[in-house]
């Protein structure tokens, strides 16, 4: 049950869950027509903020700045890699894709080409109510790197973790059997906070190798520095932004909790 409210209770308060409540209030407020008002406004006012570009890549860009990968990476005994960067091979998909996040994927191949490391830990379970999916997070990266070329001797798979403080404490319990304590830890730029103080946590000496990373230094300053043009572009609320917030949330909300844990 800790899976499945970690996992609902948060849509409840990233700002599409928190709008639709607040309306819904306004619907049943409507014989009080001044809150119904308020409630409505405020909907209108979180929907606007977190769908502008400025205030989603402004938090995005707070995390993504934390961990930045140095130009030479340090060899280390492992790259473990978080799942979230595929879609498995279900019909009508031929084969296992690559989403948004899938940048994950190829860093860590392009890594282990260079010789950071031996072996690949590749970490995600299947959350069965909740995936629609046929394997595992673990289990796509694998059919996907050995399509690169990577040997699957190579290849070590975590496919019980249902989130990143589980990924966090199998690879403790994986790798603690191989001596292993130095890893090279590949996730998405604005993930990696939460996932390197998980991973320290566990007793892991981290090197973090962030990808995936949704702002990039010309795209803030053109943020800061916009024509016309672009200004009323990045004022209108647009889906990408409203989601780009909703990630970032996630990660604070998620650090928090952890925090309080």
């Amino acid at each position: 049950m800790e899976i499945f409210f970690s996992k609902f209770l948060p849509t409840l308060v990233y700002p599409l869950g928190l709008v639709t409540l607040l309306l819904f209030a306004a619907v049943l407020s409507r014989k009080k027509p001044r809150q119904s008002r308020t409630l409505a406004l405020i909907a209108l006012l979180i929907l606007f903020l977190g769908g502008n570009r400025w205030v989603s890549s402004a938090l995005a860009r707070s995390l993504e700045v934390q961990y930045q990968a140095p130009a030479q990476i340090p060899a280390a005994d492992v790259i473990v890699v978080l799942g979230g960067g595929t879609e498995s091979a279900s019909p009508p998909r031929a084969y296992t894709e690559v989403n948004g996040a899938g940048d994950r994927v190829i860093y860590a191949f392009r890594l282990y080409q260079q010789g950071k490391a031996s072996h690949l830990l590749l970490s995600g379970g299947r959350i069965s109510w909740l995936d629609e999916e046929t394997s595992s997070p673990a289990e796509d990266m694998a059919e996907l790197l050995t399509l690169f070329g990577v040997p699957e001797d190579a290849l070590w798979l975590e496919d019980q973790s249902q989130n990143t403080e589980e990924n966090a404490a199998y690879a403790r319990a994986f790798l603690a059997e191989k001596g292993i304590n130095r890893i090279i830890l590949v996730t998405s730029a604005m993930h990696m906070p939460r996932s390197v103080r998980l991973f320290q946590a566990q007793g892991f000496e981290v090197i973090p190798a962030p990808a995936d990373f949704a702002v990039t230094d010309d795209r803030w300053q053109a943020l800061l520095h916009p024509d016309w043009r672009t200004f009323l572009v990045d004022l209108l609320p647009s889906a990408s932004s409203l989601n780009l917030t909703t990630n970032a949330l996630k990660e604070y909300i998620g650090m928090a909790v952890n925090r309080f844990k």
